[in-house]
């Protein structure tokens, strides 16, 4: 496969990731939990939380894919396509709970898809160790993210609960795998970068 090829089969990922509901392999977490009862701004906080999580999923999705194109050694592209894939799963997981709570999904996905997928090929094309330290490092602040959303969820929306728990596992073990497989310590300069951008996503997707 040429790399056209590859920039074409990136291109429908995609669109499906933007416009498809997104597939998964495995059970959706807390799918047998009864639904709580909320209030309506309660119902609103957890429905917008998951839209913030959806669009960070999108984001992931597109890194990986950016640097998978990009990255020299084989085995670093297979790590990052099964990131890939599980960010997938996770997508379809988001899509699923904003459902059940009347949300609505981030009007700015494109933007962030765009966006993220040029970053994850810049990363790609400066060196594997970096854009495996690139990974690890986005995998971290998505950890603390998600422990941050843990505790402002409504306290009896265990459906949310048990979707984000499962996501934030999932997410350690992409950082832990990259460590793995040789990942650098970023600069202090570029985490802070890095930590900056991402809070303007979640701010702006939180209400858009």
């Amino acid at each position: 496969m040429t790399k056209l090829d590859e920039w074409i089969v990136e291109f429908d990922k995609g669109l499906r990731t933007l416009f498809a509901p997104a597939r998964t392999t495995r059970p959706l977490p807390g799918r047998s939990l009864a639904e709580a009862e909320m209030g309506a701004e309660e119902k609103r906080l957890a429905a917008a939380l998951m839209r913030v999580n959806h669009s960070g999923e999108v984001c992931a999705q597109a890194l990986y894919q950016g640097q998978a194109l990009t990255a020299r050694q084989p085995e670093i592209r297979h790590a990052l396509k099964e990131a890939s894939d599980e960010e997938t799963e996770h997508l379809n997981w988001c899509e699923s709970r904003i459902s059940e709570l009347d949300g609505r999904k981030s009007l700015l996905n494109p933007a962030w898809y765009a966006g993220s997928l040029a970053l994850g090929a810049l990363a790609g094309a400066i060196g594997d160790k970096w854009s495996l330290g690139f990974l690890a490092e986005t995998e971290r602040q998505v950890v603390q993210h998600l422990d941050g959303h843990l505790q402002r969820l409504p306290a009896q929306d265990e459906k949310s609960r048990a979707i984000i728990g499962q996501m934030k596992e999932d997410e350690a073990k992409h950082a832990t795998t990259a460590l793995e497989q040789g990942a650098a310590e970023l600069p202090a300069p570029v985490k802070l970068a890095m930590k900056l951008s991402a809070k303007v996503m979640t701010r702006t997707a939180y209400w858009v």
